[in-house]
C-alpha cells in the first residue's frame, strides 16, 4: 500500500456506501472499508471520527450554507439570502454528477436507524449554522432562527426533489421552487 494516495476522504466515502450497501451498516467495519479504499485504518480516523460520519461530510455544508448567506447581496431578506446559500449547494456540491450517489446514501440511511438520528443531528447543526449566519447578517432573533428553520425546510424540498433516481432538476432551480411553496404557505396562513 503506498504511503500516501490522493483523495482519501472521497475513496473512504465511496468505499463505505458500497460496503453499507453490500453488507448492511452494522455488519461493515472501519477496517473493511479503509481496505476496499487501499487505505490504513489509521487515515481512515484521520478523515473521519467513526464509520457513521463517513457518510455526512464533516462540517462542510454548514460552512457552505454559512458561507452562501454571508455572501448574498446585503439588501437580500432571509429566505433570499437561504437561496443564494442553496444556489452556491447546487454549484459545488450538489451536482448532476452526484445524484446517483446522493440517492443510494439516501437509501442506506433510511435502512439504518442510527444513520437516520444522525441526518436528522446534522440537520439541527446546518440549521444552527444558518441562524448563526443570519445573526452575523444583523438578523435580530427570533427572526434569525425562524428563516432558519423555514431555509432546513427549503433545503429539505429541494434535496428530496434534486436527489430522485433518474432526476435531472438542478439543485439551484429546485430551491427556488421550494422557497416559493414556502413562501405562499405561510402567506395563506
Amino acid at each position: 500500500m503506498a504511503r500516501w494516495q490522493p483523495h482519501a476522504p472521497e475513496r473512504l466515502v465511496v468505499a463505505a456506501l458500497e460496503l453499507f450497501e453490500e453488507r448492511g451498516y452494522e455488519n461493515t467495519t472501519v477496517i473493511e472499508i479503509a481496505e476496499r479504499a487501499g487505505l490504513t485504518k489509521s487515515t481512515f480516523f484521520r478523515h473521519f471520527p467513526d464509520k457513521r460520519e463517513v457518510l455526512f461530510g464533516g462540517g462542510t455544508l454548514a460552512g457552505l450554507l454559512a458561507d452562501g448567506i454571508a455572501d448574498a447581496p446585503a439588501a437580500a431578506g432571509p429566505l433570499e439570502a437561504v437561496t443564494h446559500a442553496l444556489e452556491t449547494l447546487g454549484r459545488e456540491t450538489f451536482t448532476a454528477e452526484r445524484r446517483e450517489f446522493s440517492a443510494r446514501r439516501g437509501a442506506v440511511i433510511a435502512a439504518n436507524p442510527e444513520l437516520r438520528e444522525r441526518e436528522a443531528l446534522k440537520g439541527l447543526g446546518l440549521t444552527a449554522a444558518m441562524a448563526e449566519a443570519f445573526g452575523r447578517r444583523g438578523v435580530p432573533d427570533p427572526a434569525a432562527r425562524v428563516a432558519a428553520q423555514l431555509g432546513a425546510l427549503v433545503m429539505t424540498l429541494a434535496y428530496e426533489r434534486w436527489s430522485e433516481p433518474g432526476g435531472d432538476t438542478d439543485f439551484g432551480a429546485a430551491a427556488r421552487q421550494a422557497l416559493r411553496e414556502v413562501q405562499a404557505a405561510t402567506a395563506a396562513s
